[in-house]
């Protein structure tokens, strides 16, 4: 049977079971960090997923402890009812079986109740992606953005550096500048987990982070870029008036969607990820080892690689179908 620390007295019971999972929430993403390296934003999402779930089990007066396999299959019934992804679902799903397991290993259980339920799985979905010549658009329409030269700076070694290197956008606002400077060849980045890995840049992509590094280091002392790099903003390549110090995601986000509206673009079709299925999807395009660009994007598992292959699949069917020469005989007719 589930130990319990007795979450139940009277009228505020439920309150105080869920006040004591809170703290279990909190120790649960606490050692995820330490021990997992887990990335901030994976701890933000599973700590909003147990959050929910501890407030669902709050309401039928059970807590984290108590719950049964039943009690989970039946939260899982209820995010299906409220219409979420399956993806939503497969990471709560996700979030619940890890704290399970840990409640076990804590001794805080003596069963992990999520341990054997199936999960929802994933829809297969082909990436989001541009064409070449979509991607020179948008390299085209970059002089147009920006209200001074450090901004078009700024603007152009940001799109070229997600576009050389298939960078997350979270690993390109968080560049450490100690990490850019010698007109590097490589670039070291940091990951999701902490696992560092090694990225070229082409000569665009270098000519602008050279480019972009002499105004960011020259800039007055009194102009803003000048004011942030004195400050907070002093050991990132982006600086910006933020929490972190750094440029955000939803900032980069917001340039893509300018930039996509000045190539004549649909804004809904760009992103910084879909940049990053861009370099993905050209590199094996032209004849680049899947295994090598698992590495360069940072995948830990070939399998999240091999969505790409789907891409150039579709691909080379349209060519086989439209280009192939007996592609053009007609049905029926014998060919000469």
């Amino acid at each position: 049977m589930p130990k319990t620390d007795g979450p139940f007295d009277g009228k505020t019971g439920p309150v105080r079971g869920q006040a004591d999972d809170r703290r279990r929430i909190a120790a649960f993403l606490d050692a995820l960090a330490a021990e997992s390296g887990a990335a901030r934003n994976t701890l933000l999402a599973y700590g909003r997923d147990l959050r929910d779930f501890s407030d669902w089990l709050g309401a039928r007066e059970l807590t984290i402890l108590t719950v049964p396999r039943e009690g989970i299959e039946d939260y899982l019934g209820h995010c299906d009812a409220q219409g979420l992804s399956r993806a939503t679902r497969a990471r709560r799903l996700s979030a619940v079986r890890q704290l399970t397991r840990f409640a076990l290993e804590e001794g805080w259980r003596d069963d992990d109740p999520a341990g054997r339920i199936a999960g929802p799985g994933r829809a297969k979905r082909l990436p989001k992606t541009l064409n070449r010549d979509e991607v020179q658009a948008m390299m085209d329409a970059l002089p147009q953005l920006g209200r001074n030269q450090i901004e078009q700076a700024r603007n152009l070694v940001l799109v070229e550096l997600i576009y050389a290197t298939g960078m997350r956008v979270s690993e390109l606002v968080s560049l450490p500048v100690t990490a850019c400077r010698g007109n590097p060849a490589v670039l070291l980045i940091r990951g999701k987990g902490g696992v560092e890995r090694m990225v070229p840049l082409n000569g665009p992509s270098r000519a602008a982070l050279a480019a972009w590094l002499v105004l960011r280091d020259n800039a007055p002392a009194q102009s803003p870029l000048g004011r942030l790099v004195a400050g907070r903003g002093s050991r990132w390549l982006f600086p910006a008036p933020s929490a972190e110090g750094h440029m955000t995601r939803q900032a980069v986000n917001g340039l893509m969607n300018q930039l996509a509206l000045a190539a004549g673009i649909d804004p809904a079709r760009v992103s910084p990820h879909v940049m990053r299925h861009a370099f993905a999807t050209h590199l094996l395009e032209g004849g680049a080892d899947l295994r090598a660009i698992q590495m360069l994007l940072g995948h830990s598992d070939l399998g999240t690689t091999e969505i790409y292959t789907h891409v150039l699949d579709s691909r080379m069917r349209d060519l086989v179908l439209n280009h192939h020469p007996l592609a053009q005989t007609p049905p029926g007719k014998p060919r000469e």
